[in-house]
């Protein structure tokens, strides 16, 4: 049986800290949560790629320049103060996750998880300067992914059953909600360990609910309510999608969720309703006719879903706020598709591919097509996830 424990607001601190982000609990859709529908904001960088190696040996996030024509140049590597981790099973995506890497727009933080040691680093960006200011306790073990929502920030942790843990952010680092932590109840003897933990931890736009995937430990879309203080509600309502194995998510421009689905059978890209309940209503089902459809990244009115074991992108067109998709056709790519992000103008697009650590480079034309313009291969990233594009 899958249980969540409720914590109260059991002191003082609590309450002082919840306070802070009773305004991002509650506000309008975008207020800080740095993602918007063509790309990253840019916030405290312009023209700029970061991108995590998640390596054992000392996890690092490695900065590009990007030029007009989308090609990327090295500039830096920032060592994280942690070390990166390898899920049991996993060959091209080491934390088979989506959003290990996460840029907080409001605060002009970035964030990267340490799978090895069980900490996150929290960098202050300046263009494609980054200074570590912090490196703090996840809250469980294993953290693959990072979600922020005005001063709110939730870390998932992929072991021991999977659980999620609350920060506020105050003067550049991260400080642990009391009582914050929920346990997602997953079944932690379930192998292979890199299909059996879960994927990706995400706010709704408006900051109301927060979304998890649980990849084939039940093959559930789980939403958290979240309260004016930052607290979410003591169980998630459990979205049964059976043998879908829900992976990454997104949103649309209309708002609407957008899953990559990597099961083995019918993979494929799936847009819901998010209702106010926390219940989803499938809008649309669109197969990819690939293998190991795991991550979707938006870029301006297009979405794109990587497919790890087909070395592919596959391209989809929105359809007039519906919810509805159209599947565009497919764009080789190296070895080993994994994360993906776009820039904040939506004309360029750079996919991760894990099998040799290599990033690719792609212009995003009119049509949703698109073009490779370059690829950069990133010391030390074999089996790396994390990107973020500015």
């Amino acid at each position: 049986m899958r249980k969540t424990t409720r914590l109260g607001l059991a002191t003082g601190a609590a309450l002082g800290l919840a306070a802070l982000v009773a305004p991002a609990a509650a506000g309008a859709a975008g207020s800080g949560g740095g993602w918007n529908p063509g790309g990253w904001n840019p916030g405290g960088g312009d023209h700029v790629v970061f991108v995590q190696t998640d390596n054992t040996s000392g996890n690092q996030v490695v900065a590009y320049d990007r030029a007009d024509n989308g090609t990327l140049t090295w500039r830096h590597t920032y060592a994280t103060g942690g070390l990166g981790g390898v899920l049991t099973g996993s060959v091209v995506d080491h934390l088979a996750s989506q959003g290990s890497l996460t840029y907080d727009q409001r605060n002009n933080l970035l964030y990267a998880v340490n799978a090895g040691s069980n900490t996150v680093s929290v960098f202050s960006v300046a263009g494609d300067q980054l200074a570590l200011r912090q490196v703090v306790n996840s809250g469980g073990s294993f953290p693959v992914s990072v979600a922020v929502h005005g001063n709110l920030v939730y870390v998932l942790n992929a072991e021991n059953g999977g659980t999620v843990q609350g920060y506020v952010v105050a003067y550049g680092r991260l400080f642990p909600l009391p009582g914050s932590g929920r346990a997602l109840g997953l079944n932690a003897a379930a192998t292979p360990q890199f299909t059996n933990t879960p994927g990706q931890v995400a706010f709704s736009p408006d900051g109301s609910q927060l979304i998890v995937t649980t990849k084939a430990n039940g093959s559930d879309i789980d939403v958290f309510g979240v309260g004016y203080w930052g607290y979410l509600s003591g169980a998630p309502v459990v979205n049964a999608e059976p043998g879908a194995v829900p992976f990454g998510v997104t949103f649309d421009q209309a708002g609407h969720l957008v899953v990559a689905e990597s099961s083995s059978t019918t993979p494929a890209v799936a847009t819901f309703a998010l209702n106010p309940n926390g219940t989803v209503t499938q809008l649309a089902l669109v197969p990819t006719g690939e293998a190991a459809t795991c991550w979707i990244a938006p870029a301006g009115g297009f979405l794109y879903a990587s497919n790890a074991g087909s070395a592919t992108l596959s391209g989809y067109q929105e359809s007039s706020g519906s919810g509805a998709l159209s599947l565009l056709g497919t764009t080789n790519t190296d070895l080993g598709t994994v994360d993906a992000s776009a820039s904040a103008d939506g004309q360029f697009l750079y996919a991760q591919t894990g099998a040799n650590g290599i990033v690719d480079e792609f212009q995003v034309n009119g049509n949703g097509t698109l073009t490779e313009v370059g690829s950069v291969t990133v010391p030390g990233a074999v089996g790396g996830e994390g990107i973020v594009a500015f």
